[in-house]
C-alpha cells in the first residue's frame, strides 16, 4: 500500500540515480556526461543526447555539495568593489552576476570604500572561504593576489592579473572631436577623484588627444573631484567652482555622467541653458543618461558587458582552458544627445 502523502511533503527529489534509473544506463555513465568528465569523451553523442533530455525533463538539481566534495572545489569566486551601489560597479557587478549563474558559479561580494586595510582584510576572507578566483571592480590592487584575478577596470601590470580597460585614448578622441565638431574651444574638464582607477588614465588620454587636436587644457577651467559620492552631488560643487572663476567656457567634459548631471544642474541654478550657454558631455552611458533632461550625450563604455567578459575570463582561467594576456581592451562609442550643440557665440 502507497505511503499516505502527509501535508507539507514535497515532490520525490530527483537524484543523479533517479536519471539513470529512467534511461536504464549506469549512474556512472550519467555523472560524466552531466559532470562534462574527460572520460565522457567516449561516450555516444546520442547517448548524451537522451541523457540531457532526461535530466532536463525530470528537472534534475545537480547536489553542488556533493559536487565540491567529489571535485574539492567550491565552485565559488569572489567580488572586491569599491562601492555596490554606485552606478559603476553595480552595471558591472551585474553582467558578473549574469555570466556566473549560467555557469552555476555563486559569488561573494564585498565593498571595500578605498580603505587599503579592508580590502586586505576582506581579500583575507574571501580566500579563507574558498574562493577559487576574484574580480576587482573599481579598485587599485597594490599587489598580486594569490589567486586568479580580473580586475575592471585595470591598468597596473601584476602578475596573475588579467587587466579589463577601456580604450581610453579612443574614448578622448570621440568626445573631444564631438566638441570640436561643433566649435567649442573653450572647454572646461572635470577630473575624476585620485582614488579612482580609470581616474589618472583618463586624464592622461584627455591632454594627449587634446593637443593632438589643437584643444587647450586650461588649468583655470579644470577641477578635480575629490568627494567619494555616488550621486549627482558629486559634480555639483565643481561646477560652480568653475563658473565662480569667471573665465568663459562653451563646454564642459565630465568625468563621468554622475558628474555631469551635477554640473548640468549647477549651471540651471545660475540660468545657463544646456547645451544653448554651455555644452556637457559625460562619461558611462548609466540608464538615467538618456532619461534625464536634456538627455546626456556620453561616452557609453559596457559596463554590463565588462562585467561579463572579466567573469568568463576568470572561470576560464580557473579551469584552465585559456591564457589570457594582461590586458583586454573595450571600445568606447560615442553616445549624442541633447546636452551638447553648437558652441554660444558669446
Amino acid at each position: 500500500m502507497a505511503r499516505k502523502k502527509k501535508p507539507g511533503d514535497g515532490p520525490p527529489v530527483i537524484t543523479l540515480k533517479s536519471v539513470a534509473r529512467h534511461l536504464g544506463l549506469t549512474p556512472g555513465t550519467v555523472s560524466c556526461v552531466l559532470n562534462d568528465a574527460p572520460s565522457a569523451r567516449a561516450i555516444p553523442a546520442q547517448t548524451k543526447s537522451r541523457i540531457f533530455a532526461a535530466a532536463k525533463k525530470l528537472n534534475y538539481q545537480p547536489n553542488y555539495f556533493a559536487r565540491s566534495l567529489r571535485k574539492k572545489r567550491t565552485y565559488t569566486v569572489g567580488v572586491i568593489a569599491e562601492e555596490i551601489g554606485d552606478s559603476y560597479g553595480s552595471l558591472v557587478i551585474s553582467g558578473i552576476e549574469e555570466y556566473l549563474r549560467k555557469k552555476e558559479y555563486f559569488f561573494l561580494t564585498v565593498a571595500h570604500r578605498h580603505d587599503q586595510e579592508m580590502l586586505k582584510r576582506y581579500a583575507s576572507l574571501l580566500m579563507q572561504r574558498g574562493v577559487e578566483g576574484l574580480v576587482t571592480v573599481d579598485t587599485i590592487l597594490q599587489e598580486s593576489p594569490p589567486l586568479p584575478t580580473v580586475a575592471v577596470p585595470g591598468h597596473k601590470e601584476l602578475k596573475g592579473v588579467t587587466n579589463i580597460a577601456l580604450d581610453h585614448q579612443r574614448a578622448a578622441f570621440l568626445a573631444l572631436s564631438h566638441l570640436a565638431g561643433l566649435s567649442h574651444k573653450r572647454i572646461a574638464f572635470m577630473k575624476g577623484h585620485p582614488l579612482s582607477t580609470d581616474s589618472a588614465d583618463r586624464w592622461d588620454a584627455i591632454c594627449d588627444v587634446a593637443q593632438q587636436i589643437g584643444i587647450e587644457t586650461d588649468p583655470e577651467l579644470t577641477v578635480q573631484i575629490d568627494r567619494d559620492e555616488a550621486t549627482p552631488q558629486v559634480g555639483y560643487p565643481f561646477a560652480q567652482q568653475l563658473l565662480a572663476r569667471k573665465k568663459p567656457f562653451t563646454a564642459l567634459f565630465a568625468y563621468n555622467d554622475i558628474s555631469a548631471i551635477g554640473a548640468i544642474r549647477a549651471f540651471q541654478e545660475k540660468g545657463l541653458r544646456v547645451p544653448q550657454d554651455i555644452s556637457v558631455i559625460g562619461f558611462d552611458d548609466i540608464p538615467g543618461a538618456a532619461f534625464h533632461f536634456p538627455s546626456l550625450t556620453t561616452v557609453r563604455q559596457p559596463l554590463v558587458r565588462m562585467g561579463q567578459v572579466a567573469a568568463q575570463i576568470l572561470l576560464e582561467r580557473i579551469e584552465g582552458k585559456r591564457d589570457y594576456p594582461a590586458q583586454v581592451a573595450i571600445e568606447p562609442e560615442l553616445i549624442v544627445r541633447e546636452s551638447t550643440g553648437e558652441a554660444a557665440k558669446r
